[in-house]
């Protein structure tokens, strides 16, 4: 698993109860990345997929063996889309 730093920028102002279910998250990602309830995000490339549980979102995508967290943001905010479109990302 590798987390973005804006990943990692978004966990780290949490709350803490807030931030371990984020994290639980993560790791159930990393021993199932493509659970019933994951999505692909379309209208951007790069192999992108999220997840939704609570108020949150998580952006993440698949290389290989690789899991990496792109984005941790609010549920209802397009503010996740924002950041990944910045990003460019590799087909």
């Amino acid at each position: 698993m590798i987390p973005s730093k804006d990943a990692l920028d978004f966990i780290r102002k949490m709350q803490p109860k807030q931030a371990r279910q984020v994290l639980f998250r993560i790791l159930d990602l990393c021993q199932t990345p493509n659970p019933p309830d994951s999505k692909a995000v379309h209208g951007l490339s790069g192999n992108l997929h999220r997840v939704d549980f609570g108020e949150f979102r998580i952006a993440y995508r698949l290389q290989g063996d690789t899991l990496e967290i792109l984005v941790v943001g609010k549920r209802n905010d397009d503010e996740v889309y924002r950041d990944l479109s910045r990003k460019k990302f590799p087909e």
